[in-house]
């Protein structure tokens, strides 16, 4: 018997609800996403039934969604549909009103039913049916978990003396956790709860029918955007602490105490951007920070960088940046080469889209790209989680296997 397994999915009418459902079963790309500070969401669909290989150039793509892997080609899926909706789901009155004459067309098609074909049709009503076929390939990848906390210790001390030995300054490393979905969950479901958890973070939704792949994450890490006013944004991210205290309760930001590792692994984060800045000879930018930002459950040391492509007539920044900055020092190391040539010497799985960028490209006339952290990939009732740390010469291998399982557990504690 071929394997098959389902992407589970609400059976609420509302049309967000339904037209991801229809994407679902139709092998449509799909991209859903929450920025930052809004509580509008926001979609679009690719009715090519498959993604395009590019180059990612701020200047020339269409409007669409980014999805790059940590390492390799990046994958752009086209907004052929557009739909933006508010924090009830309900559809934005002036996006109905810009409707296309191709969304016209596709509603008509999937979504204009009489109310006998509502209650016999298959996309809407037996979702839980319409079964997504999982390759015996990628079956045969699926593990019982890679790493365990020796394992885990083992590599960070591998990487500890490499920076002793003047071999890179810093490194980061990364581990999976694999756990079996209950029958019960369902995507939709989870993003809108991390929607309300991470009200400051990019939250998004990105259903890859080539890979039979959900992506759902929630990053508080910007990469590159570029605004409708030619601004461009960065930061630096880096040093992670449990905002909650010994008693339960919430902490503040303005309470959190930093140590001298982690003070010190955002330094190399900033200065990695700053020497992205004096590459192009860029001088005129704004900093501030470090500061202290809560995300979600977790606190961590972030500064900001800014830049007004306008008056500078450097409209390319964006793109150009975007080639300087991915990998970060944050995903990555200090040097980059050295970095990466321990990531793949040392760790024991592909990082595949976990710590890449992805979001929204001249969608409204604005990009944001952002850092992929706190993801899964979710393949029927098979979820991976992804997390890493930064490893610095005063690194502890088991405090940062248990930063590794706190930034899991608390995505995990989210969605299920």
């Amino acid at each position: 018997m071929t394997p098959t397994s389902e992407f589970h999915i609400s059976q609420q009418t509302h049309k967000l609800e339904r037209l991801s459902q229809i994407a679902f079963s139709e092998g449509f790309p799909l991209a859903l996403w929450q920025l930052p500070q809004s509580t509008e969401k926001q979609l679009i669909i690719d009715l090519s039934g498959s993604t395009q290989r590019t180059k990612i150039d701020l200047d020339e793509l269409p409007a669409g969604f980014v999805m790059s892997p940590f390492q390799g080609e990046s994958l752009f899926l086209r907004g052929d549909l557009y739909y933006r909706f508010d924090t009830n789901n309900h559809e934005v009155e002036d996006a109905i009103k810009g409707k296309t004459l191709e969304a016209e067309v596709f509603e008509r098609k999937y979504l204009d039913y009489s109310e006998e074909d509502k209650v016999n049709s298959p996309t809407k009503n037996n979702i839980k049916n319409q079964q997504v076929h999982i390759s015996e390939s990628t079956l045969e990848k699926w593990d019982g978990g890679l790493y365990n906390e020796m394992i885990f210790a083992e590599m960070v001390s591998k990487a500890i003396i490499a920076i002793e030995n003047g071999e890179m300054q810093k490194v980061v490393l990364s581990r999976t956790k694999n756990v079996t979905l209950p029958e019960s969950f369902e995507v939709i479901d989870a993003f809108q709860k991390l929607c309300k958890a991470y009200p400051n973070a990019f939250v998004s939704l990105v259903y890859l029918p080539e890979f039979e792949a959900i992506w759902l994450g929630a990053t508080p890490e910007t990469l590159v955007s570029v605004d409708a006013q030619g601004i461009f944004k960065t930061m630096s991210l880096a040093g992670t602490q449990s905002a909650i205290g010994d008693n339960g309760e919430m902490l503040s930001p303005i309470s959190i105490r930093w140590s001298h590792k982690e003070i010190e692994e955002q330094a190399f984060v900033s200065r990695y951007v700053i020497e992205c800045f004096k590459k192009i000879r860029l001088r005129e930018y704004c900093e501030s920070g470090p500061k202290t930002v809560q995300a979600g459950n977790l606190m961590h040391l972030r500064t900001d960088f800014k830049v007004d492509t306008k008056a500078l007539n450097f409209p390319q920044l964006g793109t150009v940046m975007l080639e300087l900055l991915h990998p970060t020092s944050a995903v990555c190391g200090m040097p980059k080469n050295a970095a990466l040539r321990l990531i793949a010497e040392t760790e024991l799985h592909n990082r595949e889209f976990y710590s890449g960028f992805l979001g929204p490209v001249n969608v409204q006339d604005e990009s944001y790209l952002f850092v992929n952290l706190r993801t899964v990939k979710i393949q029927g009732n098979h979820a991976t989680f992804f997390a890493g740390c930064g490893i610095t010469a005063d690194s502890n291998p088991v405090k940062e296997w248990y930063e590794t399982e706190m930034k899991s557990q608390t995505l995990i504690n989210i969605i299920l």
